[in-house]
């Protein structure tokens, strides 16, 4: 574990693999901090450079004062890798996560070789829906909003399991305002016109159970991209990195492949 003073924010960070592998970075959805690709790594080829940090307000990252925008979000990871150095990265981002992605290509594509959407979209529901709820976690925290949430993230099959309650704590765990500053820039974001410009290797992945961004979502947001490729990984919701890890490890390794990153 380390540390990223970056100013206005520290962000934590970690690096795992080959340190002198190709970059990976990967970048986590609203409410989880870096641990939510541990399942995946097993299954994840040799000699590969696995760059993994919690955005701002999340895991054991600062919280500046909300709320933040996209801009924030991007500049941050853009800061971060610009301090170690990585360049030409495969960028695999989840939800919020591949939000983040889309405006990191956008303003500068010399840190991104190929990019990973998954779980997200250009823009991702309306600012009311949002503003509400931004208000709820301010009023009653986020276990006040925990099992809806829990049941937009996961397949009926996995919410009946033990494991659920790992995801869970890792929400409500979470500091209230960073989960609302986010929640900010996700509301604030609409991606439609600068995506289309894109023009990068880009994978799609869905899970067909995703009651946070439906596979129709993603799938118009890959679209965008002329050239990107998508997959629908099933009995998965929003985070089939924890549900059907093998999978998705497969399919990251796969298009890794396809492009010559490995």
């Amino acid at each position: 574990m380390q540390i990223a003073d970056l100013g206005d924010v520290k962000l934590h960070y970690r690096i795992d693999g080959d340190p002198d592998g190709v970059p990976v970075v990967f970048s986590n959805s609203l409410g989880t901090d870096l641990r939510l690709w541990d399942p995946i790594l097993p299954y994840l080829p040799k000699g590969l450079k696995l760059i993994r940090y919690d955005k701002r307000g999340h895991g054991l990252s600062s919280m500046p004062r909300g709320p933040y925008s996209m801009g924030a979000l991007v500049r941050d990871v853009e800061r971060l890798m610009d301090l170690l150095e990585i360049k030409k990265a495969l960028f695999v981002g989840l939800s919020i996560g591949g939000m983040t992605a889309q405006g990191l290509a956008v303003k500068r594509l010399d840190l991104i070789r190929a990019m990973v959407l998954s779980n997200t979209g250009a823009k991702i529901g309306t600012p009311e829906v949002w503003d509400q709820r931004i208000a709820e976690v301010k009023a009653n925290g986020i276990e006040a909003l925990a099992d809806g949430i829990m049941e937009r993230w996961f397949s009926k099959g996995f919410r009946s399991t033990l494991e659920l309650e790992l995801w869970r704590n890792m929400l409500v765990r979470q500091p209230d305002e960073g989960y609302a500053g986010c929640s900010a820039a996700i509301s604030g974001t609409d991606f439609y016109t600068p995506t289309s410009g894109l023009r990068l290797p880009t994978l799609g992945i869905a899970g067909s159970e995703d009651g946070s961004t439906p596979p129709d979502l993603v799938r118009e947001t890959v679209d965008l991209i002329p050239g990107s490729q998508f997959h629908l990984i099933r009995k998965a919701g929003h985070l089939p990195c924890v549900e059907q890890p093998e999978e998705y490890a497969a399919v990251l390794t796969k298009f890794m492949r396809d492009t010559g990153h490995i």
